[in-house]
């Protein structure tokens, strides 16, 4: 997924198609085409049925070797195929990173490879549904890398719908989904919005660029295979929406900032403990059916078991590492889960250096004008003090920790009783929130975990500093161009990029 100048990249490519082209451009703040071939001799290869799960196999097709001169980000690889005037085009994507031997940025952007895998459709199965299990319906546990992106993973149309609407609903209507509608109707994978460059990772990227903060590039994947990798940079960033993560993946920045690393994360979801194996060609991950059927359970790797992170065997909350935990935060702004909220999170503690320079009070609202809070989110367990937010260190959380701002969430989506509406989230996170900290499901139990919060934090942990804006959705206030959540992006960048803090 990631190379360096003088790698040589190799693409798999089946095509019907007796010729085709590609071009591979940087997909920066502007785009710039840097590669072209064409009439490139086509070949089909046949797709094996379990390629979402064993790979594609596909022989190599077209390779080159990445320029010396080509600048660390992300390079969309556009793949055209023409039969008279209709076009086929396909997209993928790779980044580059700084070559070692030239002096390194401050910055780097972690990219949610983890994620992306998960939410991967392409060839029928993800982590969340598919064509696998015993009546070849059910979501896959074993997932390869070795397989095109979904449609709208790498590139998507301007205007492409949010998982967060742009307008809150109005009381009487009836619940609407706006980006898997639009996917159904153009044809992309209706996960676009969950994960991916397009939707995410992008987004940062260019407007850092535009902002004059240069960045490396890598990505989950590299962390769990390099240790050491973060130990280059000053400051380690994650945006969007991080929700798989392996245990080395965590033991990498949780060295990172015991040593003195800085970690600024605008991302939320921070929620499944994944494996890869097979040199990263698998990633694994049970989900829900951990305990019953991941093979590590009665091992002496137990805690391994891709489940998640705050359940037993596993015992690592998130919180351990970014401040917040998956578990006690979860859907805000997604379909009516707090569908009519605000979309933004509540100050409360406006003197912090994190809001210098915002205009921001106490109870004043940060980025809801471009609905940053949401979909999904991370939260802590609190308690309230002279109307101050204070972790209780009952989920694991550290209590030196500072909540500096709050939403609300929740685990459980809401029946309005109105006919022929289909609910998408139900009950069903509930019940896992409920099983996994009280052991059972009942009506007290899963009343009590139908409520979640979704918080900024900032943390000195060890040597070093967390900083968490625990929102999937926190880069729309920069693509959107809300001056309060850019302040607060350049303050926790300008500060952790600081040689003292």
């Amino acid at each position: 997924m990631t190379y360096s100048p003088g790698e040589i990249v190799e693409l798999h490519v089946s095509t019907t198609s007796a010729e085709w082209e590609l071009e591979v451009g940087r997909d920066g703040l502007a785009y710039e085409p840097l590669l072209h071939a064409t009439k490139l001799p086509g070949e089909h290869h046949p797709t094996p049925w379990d390629c979402s799960v064993n790979g594609c196999s596909w022989p190599v097709a077209y390779s080159f070797t990445v320029p010396d001169d080509w600048r660390p980000g992300g390079y969309l690889i556009t793949l055209r195929a023409r039969r008279g005037e209709d076009v086929a085009e396909e997209h993928h994507l790779i980044l580059i990173r700084r070559a070692e031997h030239l002096p390194l940025p401050t910055y780097v952007l972690v990219c949610a490879t983890g994620t992306w895998n998960a939410y991967n459709c392409w060839g029928g199965s993800n982590h969340y549904e598919g064509i696998t299990g015993p009546d070849g319906n059910s979501f896959s546990p074993v997932l390869s890398t070795q397989r095109p992106w979904s449609r709208g993973f790498c590139k998507l149309p301007e205007g492409a719908p949010r998982a967060v609407p742009d307008i809150p609903s109005r009381p009487g209507e009836m619940v609407r989904y706006p980006y898997m509608e639009w996917a159904y109707a153009y044809g992309f994978s209706k996960k676009y919005a969950s994960s991916g460059w397009a939707s995410y990772e992008r987004l940062f990227a260019r407007w850092a660029e535009e902002a004059g903060y240069e960045l490396d590039f890598v990505t989950l994947h590299d962390i769990d295979t390099d240790p050491h990798l973060l130990a280059r940079y000053q400051c380690a960033i994650f945006v969007g929406h991080d929700e798989y993560w392996s245990a080395k993946m965590r033991d990498s920045v949780d060295n990172f900032v015991e040593n003195g690393g800085r970690v600024a994360r605008f991302a939320g979801n921070f929620f499944w403990q994944i494996r890869l194996e097979d040199e990263g060609r698998s990633q694994i991950c049970y989900k829900h059916t951990a305990v019953e059927d991941d093979p590590l359970i009665d091992s002496e790797q137990a805690h391994l078991v891709s489940g998640a992170w705050e359940m037993s065997p596993i015992n690592r909350p998130g919180a351990l590492t970014f401040g917040v935990n998956g578990l006690r935060g979860i859907y805000a702004g997604l379909g009516r889960c707090i569908s009519q909220g605000s979309g933004g999170f509540t100050v409360y503690r406006p003197d912090h250096w994190i809001f210098e320079g915002t205009g921001l009070g106490y109870g004043d609202q940060l980025g809801a004008s471009a609905r940053v809070f949401g979909y999904e989110v991370d939260g802590l367990e609190y308690s309230m003090d002279n109307g101050l937010p204070t972790p209780t260190g009952a989920d694991g959380a550290d209590t030196e920790i500072t909540i500096l701002g709050m939403g609300l969430a929740t685990t459980f989506e809401p029946d309005a009783g109105i006919w022929g509406e289909t609910s998408y989230i139900g009950s069903a996170d509930a019940e896992f929130r409920a099983m996994i900290l009280h052991g059972k499901v009942t009506d007290k139990t899963l009343d009590a975990c139908s409520r979640g919060n979704g918080v900024i934090i900032h943390w000195h942990k060890g040597k070093g500093e967390v900083f968490t804006a625990a929102t999937c959705e926190w880069v729309m206030g920069l693509s959107r161009q809300d001056n309060q959540v850019i302040r607060v992006t350049r303050n926790v960048l300008d500060h952790f990029g600081s040689k003292t803090t």
